[in-house]
């Protein structure tokens, strides 16, 4: 198993202090930015700052000067210190993965909401031009249509509803032809409006 350990954040302001300094960005005996500076720049406490440039003069890299700051005292042991614990826990190079993450979530949280509009209007648009619904009801087992067809009872003219499927136990007759025999206990799958209920129901039960 993996273990991902991430570096205290002082830890890795220090890092990134020292890669500066090593690439020349702060150059040797020249004072380092103030702690309310560098603060702000890195968004964190002062007290985070100061812990930063003391892991940095325990690394010889700057030296602090008591009531005038710190100094870069050695541009050699940065890269040194560098080198050995790594870019990877870089504190630029992680706020940067950090922004692009948040820019990726962005763009996908548009594509969501983009989607579900589209599948929004799409089923506005199919209510608007489709003004009948699904219903269902069971043929009784007392019922005078079972044994006859669709056909032979004139089911539409009687009813008004347009069977588009009987489910009968596991299996579903889509589009039942004029021929399909109705059975006990089918359910019968229609389209209409409302008033086809009732007129189903009592045909039905007839």
């Amino acid at each position: 198993m993996k273990n991902n350990i991430v570096a205290p954040v002082y830890a890795q302001i220090a890092l990134d202090i020292a890669l500066r300094i090593a690439k020349g960005e702060l150059k040797e005996n020249t004072k380092v930015y103030g702690r309310s500076i560098m603060s702000s720049e890195y968004g964190v406490s002062p007290e985070t700052i100061r812990r930063a440039m003391k892991l940095l003069e325990d690394m010889h890299i700057v030296d602090i000067k008591q009531n005038s700051g710190a100094f870069v005292l050695s541009a050699e042991n940065a890269k040194e210190y560098v080198a050995k614990f790594g870019e990877q826990n870089n504190i630029r190079s992680m706020q940067k993965k950090l922004i692009n993450l948040i820019e990726q979530q962005k763009n996908t949280n548009q594509q969501i909401i983009d989607i579900a509009g589209s599948i929004l209007r799409i089923n506005e648009k199919f209510s608007e031009t489709n003004p009948f619904n699904n219903y269902e009801v069971v043929i009784p087992t007392n019922s005078g249509i079972i044994g006859h067809t669709l056909g032979e009872l004139n089911f539409w003219q009687e009813t008004r509803a347009t069977v588009i499927a009987i489910r009968r136990e596991d299996q579903i007759i889509l589009s039942p032809g004029p021929y399909v025999l109705f059975e006990a206990e089918d359910t019968i799958i229609f389209v209409g409006d409302i008033s086809s209920i009732k007129a189903v129901t009592d045909f039905i039960n007839k």
